[in-house]
């Protein structure tokens, strides 16, 4: 192999990490403003975000810029089952960036209160 073709080569693979680091970066990016979105979505008889109840259990951004979440609720019998996720589309579809969103709810694991994070466990008062 000539010195010019593997000079090629290696430009090439530079030029692909490179692309998949600001690829990365983008996706973190959108990622975190769907965060953002995600915590002004409320279960309506606790006074804190879905994000902080840890009802979102996964964000995956794909090459489209799509968004995929899945999330549970605090009980199968919620009041808000049927709007609830309704709301999480809507929102993360808002965001700046994103190409459309998918809310997948699922009962596994089930959730309970430890999955709050510490601060929502200091609001309601309920330390684990």
């Amino acid at each position: 192999m000539s010195d010019e073709s593997r000079l090629d080569r290696a430009t090439d693979f530079l030029s692909a990490n490179a692309a998949d680091e600001s690829r990365h970066a983008e996706s973190d990016a959108l990622g975190e403003r769907v965060i953002e979105a995600l915590r002004t979505v409320y279960d309506p008889e606790i006074p804190v975000n879905i994000f902080e109840l840890g009802l979102v259990y996964k964000i995956d951004v794909d090459d489209r810029n799509g968004v995929h979440i899945d999330m549970t609720l605090t009980s199968p019998m919620c009041p808000v089952a049927e709007t609830l996720p309704d709301e999480v589309k809507a929102k993360v579809e808002a965001v700046d960036g994103v190409n459309g969103a998918a809310v997948n709810v699922v009962w596994d694991p089930p959730w309970n209160p430890s999955m709050m994070t510490e601060e929502a466990q200091l609001e309601l008062g309920m330390i684990y």
